[in-house]
């Protein structure tokens, strides 16, 4: 969601899938916006599209949004990276530039992929800075000027179940989108993912902040939003929880200390 959303949600396109062995930069590096942009959802996106219609500027893709999953190759200055497709798509690399109005961390000595969510555009500097409040460096994109791009409106690492098996830490406090088939619902805003190598074979608890997604038992899910340690305090303080008496001692006996993701967003998989 390459693993690719790439894959698209374009309902005429066929999942795709590859391995990229492609290494991000050895220390993290922070992506931040200059202004806030109104965000998009997957589910907000009428037309989405693969990165190969994005890489190869396919006549029509202007003006689409778009939802990808890649790994990222290299930043360019402050506000944009390229996804690299090269192995599947003939070297073609995709530029995306941070408009979401967040900074965005990278794992460090990592290859995690991220997800990205934004509009193909057609690359002027000046529009993009005059429309999105930005400030680029003219000299660093003069190889992309009026090449299609996409303009994120919403970034968050992707991270698979091993990455984070092996290095939680890493993900606590920062956006992210994880995959699985939902398990058991808890309440009407808590269920689990059921995914056998996801923190180390136990389902990963999730919580839905300000929202009653309509999932289903079985139900292939994308979720967005931030990992968290249980704490029991912090979550009575900063969530409004809906759990009865049994449901909250479950959770207290299972998942005190262990990563628990707060999800802003849930919609179906495109895996």
């Amino acid at each position: 969601m390459i693993n690719i959303f790439n894959k698209t949600f374009r309902q005429r396109s066929n999942p795709r899938t590859m391995a990229a062995g492609l290494l991000l930069a050895a220390s993290a590096m922070i992506l931040p916006a200059c202004a806030p942009a109104e965000t998009s959802t997957p589910e907000e996106a009428a037309e989405n599209t693969t990165m190969e219609d994005v890489a190869s500027g396919a006549e029509g893709e202007i003006g689409k949004t778009v939802s990808v999953r890649s790994e990222v190759e290299s930043t360019v200055g402050d506000s944009a990276f390229l996804l690299d497709d090269e192995m599947l798509f003939g070297g073609e690399d995709v530029l995306v530039i941070n408009a979401s109005g967040e900074p965005f961390v990278l794992v460090e000595g990592d290859d995690t992929e991220v997800q990205v969510t934004g509009e193909v555009q057609q690359l002027v500097i000046a529009d993009i800075d005059r429309d999105y409040n930005l400030t680029l460096d003219p000299t660093l994109f003069v190889d992309y000027e009026d090449k299609p791009v996409i303009i994120a409106q919403s970034i968050a690492l992707s991270p698979d179940p091993g990455d984070i098996t092996s290095n939680p830490d890493a993900y606590y406090n920062k956006r992210i989108a994880v995959q699985g088939e939902v398990e058991d619902k808890l309440s009407a805003s808590t269920f689990t993912l059921d995914e056998e190598e996801l923190f180390g074979g136990d389902d990963l608890l999730v919580v839905a902040n300000g929202m009653t997604p309509q999932t289903q038992d079985g139900e292939d899910v994308t979720v967005t939003g931030v990992l968290r340690p249980y704490i029991k305090a912090d979550f009575e303080r900063d969530y409004d929880l809906d759990w009865d008496l049994s449901v909250e001692e479950q959770i207290d006996a299972e998942y005190t200390e262990k990563p628990v993701f707060v999800a802003d967003n849930v919609y179906p998989s495109a895996m």
